[in-house]
């Protein structure tokens, strides 16, 4: 039986925890986050002096009394942040004993959780098996609950092109991009980010690996299959090859940062065996995640 995906302790640590972005948001709806545009907000901004046709209920009349001239009040307008979640849906997300898939499910839904409780929009993703599988755009904490079934219904099967599923969804103005995967078809990633800045968007890769993967405990005359193509390998495991492959492995994770501080990407590891406390840590550390 799969291990249950939230539990009490799960949501207990994201009460306290907000999404945070270093870019200011310049389009969406009335939210939580400042806009660089001048609005209605109930936040004081800045003065300037009158213009003819300037609405005369926005004078400072103590400003008037004070200097005999006329002066507006600005305002900061508040706009939503606008976050999308990719989730990589193939078959390769669900291995380990203890399956990325589930790891990858969680980190989605805490996501999900923080950007609904400070008032922005999510758009949740499931890329995977040639399909897209988009989510609408959510807002408000009541909405939590759609996220988690979509999470819950998730499946992981046959293979994905990450690029070209996020190629398919309409994004425009500035945003948030995150994206859930263990990066196997690597040779998309770099046209994938840069598709991804050219839309205004800012990136998080979250690179999930299962604990077999990092450390694999193999030996002997092996015959493995591939879970997307099904193709097998016929291999003679030794201390020699399991050397080979984790060099190959650093090389693997050092080209997926290389990558992520070409296009000023925030890069962050994650294993099936750390605990989503590591994230949360992580991701304060990076300034991606700060306690309210």
């Amino acid at each position: 039986m799969e291990e249950k995906l939230f539990d009490g302790a799960f949501f207990s640590k994201l009460a306290t925890l907000r999404m945070s972005s270093k870019m200011k948001m310049t389009a969406g709806m009335s939210g939580g986050r400042k806009s660089s545009m001048k609005g209605n907000s109930v936040e004081f901004s800045d003065f300037r002096e009158y213009i003819l046709g300037d609405d005369i209920r926005k004078i400072d009349w103590n400003a008037y009394g004070r200097m005999d001239r006329l002066f507006i009040k600005l305002f900061q307008e508040e706009k939503e942040g606008v976050f999308r979640i990719f989730v990589d849906g193939s078959k390769s997300m669900d291995y380990g004993e203890k399956k990325k898939s589930i790891l990858a499910r969680r980190i989605a839904g805490m996501l999900s959780y923080i950007v609904l409780n400070n008032l922005d929009r999510v758009y949740l993703t499931k890329l995977g098996d040639g399909a897209l599988q988009p989510g609408k755009g959510m807002t408000g904490r009541q909405s939590f609950q759609k996220i988690l079934l979509a999470l819950e219904n998730m499946t992981f099967e046959g293979n994905s092109s990450l690029y070209e599923g996020i190629q398919k969804c309409k994004i425009s103005g500035h945003g948030i991009t995150i994206l859930i995967s263990d990066f196997f078809n690597e040779e998309e990633l770099e046209p994938m980010l840069r598709y991804l800045v050219y839309q205004k968007q800012e990136i998080i890769l979250i690179h999930t690996l299962a604990a077999e993967e990092i450390d694999p405990d193999l030996e002997g005359h092996l015959n493995l299959i591939d879970m997307e193509s099904r193709k097998d390998l016929r291999v003679s495991m030794s201390g020699s090859v399991l050397k080979k492959y984790q060099k190959t492995l650093h090389a693997f994770q050092e080209r997926l940062i290389e990558l992520s501080r070409k296009y000023q990407a925030h890069y962050m590891f994650v294993s099936t065996e750390d605990a989503l406390d590591k994230f949360i840590f992580e991701g304060i550390r990076s300034g991606q995640l700060e306690r309210l």
